[in-house]
This record gives C-alpha cells, sequence and structure tokens, in this order.
C-alpha cells in the first residue's frame, strides 16, 4: 500500500448555468443525490462534498452544527484558491443535516441566474485541489460548452465535413489538457464519471477523455428536460452512487508463456506496460483485451490467462481478487471454430474497429468489421485444415485473410450454430451510430455512442 486504505468519497462538480436551470437539470441532480444519500457504500465512513461553477466557482461549507450551508464564491479564475479547505470535503453522517438542506435548495439557489458560461477548467482544478488527498468519484454535470479559463473549448462543428474522411477531426480531443487532467487525476486515484446535457454542440470528443482515461463512465442527455428526461437520468445516477464499488484499483493481465496481451479496450490508464489504473472499478467496468501468440508454437495442452484486481473495499480492506482461467490449446480449426462466443467476439470487434476508426477513419472500422466476420464464417466452413502452427489458443489473426478452399463443398456447408448470428450482429454494428457513414449524424452523438 502506497497509504492506508481511505474512505469512500463523493465529490459533485455542478454547472450552475442558465441552460442548467431552465431545462431542470438541477432538480434532478438534487433529487437523485438526496434519494442516494442512506445508500451511498462505506457508511458510517463516507465523505461527501459540492462545488458549483458558471462565470465562477462556488464552494460549500458543509461544516456539522451549521443551520445552512456557507457559500463562498471565488471569481479569480487564474489565482484559484480554496477557502474553508477542512470543511469542503465533510463526513456524511456528521453533517447529514446540512447537506440535505443544500440539496433542497440548490434548484431554487440560481433560478434568477442569466449566466451562460461554465467555467468547468478551473472547477475541476479547485475539485482536485479538494479532493486529491483522498481520491475516489466525482462526478461533473456539464450543460455548456466550457469558454472560460483552462480547458476552454472552441465550437469546431463543420457540417461541409460529415461523412468525408476529415470526420474524424471532430471525433478526435481539439487538445491535451483534459487528457493531462485526466491523468493528474488518476494519479490521486480519482474517477470521474461524466453526465453532460447539451442542447448545442459541447465537444464530447475532448471531455470524453475525463471519464476514459480515470476509469470512469460517460453519460449524454441531448436536450435534456426534467419532465421527459429526469426519471431516466436520476435513476442511472443513482445507481453510479450507489453501486458497489473498488476503489485505488490497479489490474494486472497476465498469461502463459509463448502467448502476449497484444492490446487492451477499456477506460483506464496503462502505467507500466501491463498494469491498468483504475481509481474505481464496478461491476460494469469492462475490459478487453487481444491475445497474441509470441512463439510460433504452444509447448502446454492449455494456455492459462490470469487476471489480479487489487483494490480497496468501500469498508476500508485492501483486497487482491484473482480470476484464472485455463483455455484448452487444439490444432483443430473446428474446435476453436466451436469455441467461439458470438456475443463476446462481437463486442471486442467492435471495440478493435472503434479503435481503427478514431486512430485512422471510419471506413476503415467498417471494412475491419466486414473482414473479420466474413473470415470467421469462411474459417468455419473450411473444416479442419493442415495448419503450420501447432496450436491455436484463439481463431487465426483475423487480419491476415485465408484462401478460399474447398469451392462448392465449403460454400454450401452451413454456419455453425454458434456463428448464425455473427453475420446479424455485425451488420448491425456497420449500422450503429458510431460507424455508420452520411451526414446526419452530429458529431456529438457520434463520439458518445463509441463510449
Amino acid at each position: 500500500m502506497v497509504r492506508p486504505p481511505q474512505p469512500p468519497s463523493y465529490f459533485f462538480v455542478i454547472d450552475v448555468s442558465a441552460t442548467s436551470v431552465q431545462s431542470g437539470m438541477l432538480t434532478s441532480v438534487a433529487n437523485a443525490i438526496r434519494a442516494s444519500l442512506d445508500s451511498l457504500p462505506g457508511s458510517p465512513r463516507t465523505q461527501v462534498g459540492f462545488l458549483t461553477y458558471d462565470d465562477s466557482v462556488h464552494y460549500y461549507s458543509l461544516k456539522s452544527g451549521l443551520a445552512s450551508p456557507q457559500m463562498l464564491v471565488v471569481a479569480d479564475l487564474v489565482e484559484l484558491f480554496v477557502p474553508a479547505p477542512d470543511d469542503l470535503l465533510v463526513n456524511l453522517q456528521e453533517s447529514r443535516d446540512v447537506i440535505e438542506v443544500f440539496l433542497e435548495n440548490l434548484p431554487s439557489m440560481f433560478e434568477k441566474t442569466t449566466s451562460h458560461n461554465a467555467c468547468l477548467g478551473p472547477a475541476l482544478k479547485a475539485a482536485f485541489t479538494v479532493t486529491k488527498h483522498i481520491g475516489g468519484k466525482m462526478c461533473v454535470f456539464q450543460s455548456v460548452l466550457p469558454t472560460i479559463g483552462d480547458g476552454a473549448l472552441a465550437p469546431r462543428e463543420n457540417v461541409s465535413i460529415m461523412g468525408t474522411p476529415d470526420e474524424i477531426k471532430l471525433l478526435r480531443p481539439s487538445g491535451k489538457w483534459y487528457k493531462d487532467t485526466a491523468v493528474e487525476f488518476s494519479r490521486a486515484q480519482i474517477s470521474v464519471d461524466m453526465f453532460l446535457f447539451p442542447r448545442a454542440y459541447i465537444d464530447v470528443a475532448s471531455l470524453s477523455e475525463l471519464p476514459k482515461i480515470t476509469a470512469g463512465t460517460l453519460h449524454t442527455y441531448p436536450g435534456f428536460s426534467h419532465d421527459v428526461d429526469g426519471a431516466r437520468f436520476e435513476s442511472e445516477l443513482t445507481r453510479s452512487l450507489t453501486q458497489h464499488t473498488a476503489f485505488e484499483a490497479v489490474m494486472r493481465i497476465r498469461c502463459t508463456r509463448g502467448m502476449r496481451i497484444n492490446n487492451f479496450y477499456g477506460n483506464f490508464f496503462v502505467r507500466g506496460t501491463d498494469l491498468l489504473a483504475l481509481p474505481n472499478c464496478t461491476s460494469d467496468s469492462v475490459f478487453a483485451f487481444d491475445l497474441v501468440h509470441d512463439e510460433q508454437s504452444v509447448s502446454s495442452s492449455v494456455v492459462t490467462v490470469q487476471a489480479a484486481l487489487l483494490y480497496t473495499s468501500s469498508e476500508g480492506e485492501r483486497r487482491i481478487r484473482v480470476v484464472t482461467q485455463a483455455i484448452p490449446v487444439s490444432s483443430l480449426a473446428s474446435e476453436i471454430i466451436g469455441s467461439v462466443d458470438a456475443d463476446a467476439v462481437s463486442a471486442l470487434l467492435a471495440k478493435q474497429a472503434l479503435d481503427i476508426g478514431i486512430k485512422t477513419n471510419l471506413d476503415n472500422a467498417r471494412n475491419r468489421l466486414q473482414q473479420a466476420c466474413v473470415e470467421l464464417v469462411r474459417a468455419s466452413k473450411e473444416g479442419d485444415k493442415p495448419r503450420t502452427v501447432s496450436g491455436y489458443a484463439a481463431p487465426p489473426p483475423m487480419h491476415q485473410p485465408q484462401q478460399q478452399q474447398g469451392g462448392a463443398e465449403s460454400e454450401n456447408k452451413p454456419i455453425p450454430e454458434n456463428l448464425k448470428l455473427l453475420p446479424l450482429y455485425t451488420l448491425a454494428l456497420m449500422k450503429n451510430v458510431a460507424f455508420r457513414g452520411g451526414t446526419d449524424i452530429h458529431p456529438d452523438e457520434r463520439v458518445a455512442s463509441m463510449q
């Protein structure tokens, strides 16, 4: 352990611009948090804090014994400082009454605001200063494009390049500020769950770096309305806050000699070559990887894959969870094909295609999906052929097309039962917003679907 196990910490960073107020977002946020207080993991050690922002940053002293929270406003976004640092992140049980008062008043506190700006960057720096000593979960609620202070973004939506190869520029972050900030958060064991409520372009591609690198989650609610979308959002926020969570986690994946882990997919920060940093990890967290041959043949009868997750439980115990799987090795293609799970393969292919799409373009991503499906189906029809490699723990590499053999006999052979849905899944993926071509898709919508 680098330090003793820390208590669970939940810090809320809330955009209180006019857009947030008018959409009813503040009301929904307050309702969901109030409904979750009794179920937050880690009681009686749980700590909670709040920060709001528009043109300036607003801190809230929640010291136990206060009749109501004290609002502290810092308008200087360049020389930002943290007033009353000891009272901004408090024990939930001890300060429960003043927290309840704050949440009850939050929807009406800014009802007369005329500000349409949001200084997200300074707010994140302020929140980091308050929570860096303890880490935990940070929930960020954003309704407008951040245009003030550090991390300010400019509108870059360009209708003329939609549906062209240049569209990929809109799907990549516009700068490094959010990535660099996310890395800093990850090192301090802070995970960011980001909730976006855009009514116009908000640059999801740049903002999504925060949850991606800190092992958090991204939720988007375009054109949010409390009456229409409030129930769904409150349900998702409540689940995010109350589900069993592992804090301060790291994960390492190992495999048998002769094989190696080639790529990782998911929300995390790679610390070292094979160590994934996960400030938060839940039952909804998904991590995928490519397992490839490091040597021409595998001498053992099984390939073993082991994942070890080291984490702090919400009760303050430092634990390690080890999952080991032994996968039989076979030189028969039919046995390999028979072991393929179409659902799992489709999910992995989607992650691989997203990686290719962001690095190159969406055409290459669609081609990857189609090529992989065709090659798997073709391999399933060819049956057992002589192989130069003595054993496989997975289907042959999909980027190496096999020559068609067997003529009409292979063509007429039915697709194995376990792969019958793979072509349908592949077509559905290619029609998904993340991969679909055309000019009718908003760039924010496409990026959000990629998450």
